[in-house]
């Protein structure tokens, strides 16, 4: 999630200035904050539309429905049966994040897929009401999420849990990884026995690195660099498929993809790009992920597209 990682010292200082400025959780239609002037980019106006480089799949289409507006839809989060999808939103990405903070519908979404088509998303409130937070790069397994968050009574940025009970997310609490760990986006296998994580932890061959930990006797273990998708550049935003074969990252604005041969990763190879970046797999190995819209250098917004595989 790209904007969480940023202006973190000015987002402290806000989150104590107006922490007392939100009474309650207020639900506020997210399409309501995207400014009059913001335009929605279609396929056809896209300068740099993102492509595939491999016959498994089809051309990168927008996921079909009401997910993506004219504000930025970022991190697509899928269910492996492919019909939930998370992402985070927020309506201006001209606006700075310790401002985002306060908008009232930036954060995390769920939408429900019906008849092949994404329904209305709906926001989750992931801090008790009068708080605020800026919460995002979910996962979720089962029905515990596990996302990351700037918020009141911490400094930085926080790991934290939240278990989905009687039809709605509760009882997050701080769920950080060693420290030593240094802990950046992640993924766990359906197992849950391998936790991936991207990271500029000592050890790495440069910039961020892909680094697996095992889970042995209930904690994780020392982590370990992935080195065969590893280079001096950054790999980042690891996403393992369903059945546990394939590891996708985010490198050089697009999507690599490594296979499992005889329990080892091999080197990855180009699948999607340009603009295209942080991958979620189905169990029928179509790939969501986000497309970034650029010009001069500038971010105009972002949408949430998905590569079926043929």
């Amino acid at each position: 999630m790209k904007y969480l990682i940023l202006s973190i010292v000015f987002l402290t200082i806000i989150l104590v200035i107006t922490g007392c400025a939100q009474k309650q959780q207020t639900i506020i239609d997210r399409e309501s904050r995207i400014p009059a002037d913001a335009v929605k980019i279609t396929q056809e106006a896209d300068v740099s539309p993102p492509q595939t480089y491999s016959d498994e799949y089809e051309k990168p289409v927008p996921v079909p429905g009401l997910v993506n507006t004219a504000g930025a839809e970022d991190s697509a989060f899928v269910m492996p049966d492919g019909d939930t999808l998370y992402f985070f939103f927020t309506p201006d990405v001209r606006v700075p994040v310790e401002k985002q903070v306060i908008d009232g519908v930036t954060g995390i979404y769920v939408s429900k897929k019906s008849n092949n088509e994404w329904g209305k998303p709906e926001r989750i409130f992931l801090q008790d009401p009068g708080k605020l937070a800026m919460d995002g790069c979910e996962f979720v397994q089962n029905n515990v999420m596990l996302f990351c968050s700037v918020r009141e009574g911490y400094t930085d940025v926080h790991w934290f849990s939240a278990e989905y009970k009687d039809g709605k997310w509760q009882n997050w609490k701080n769920s950080d990884f060693n420290p030593d760990y240094k802990v950046g986006e992640l993924h766990i296998t359906n197992d849950g026995k391998e936790l991936y994580f991207h990271s500029d932890r000592p050890g790495g061959k440069g910039g961020l690195d892909i680094w697996v930990s095992k889970k042995v006797n209930g904690e994780w273990s020392e982590p370990e660099n992935v080195e065969a998708v590893n280079t001096a550049d950054s790999e980042g935003w690891p996403a393992i498929s369903p059945d546990g074969n394939e590891l996708w990252i985010s490198k050089n604005y697009g999507l690599w993809k490594s296979k499992k041969v005889d329990s080892k990763w091999q080197t990855p190879e180009l699948i999607i790009s340009p603009l295209a970046g942080e991958a979620s797999i189905d169990n029928e190995g179509n790939v969501y992920f986000t497309h970034h819209f650029y010009k001069d250098n500038n971010m105009l917004e972002a949408d949430i597209y998905v590569a079926y595989k043929k």
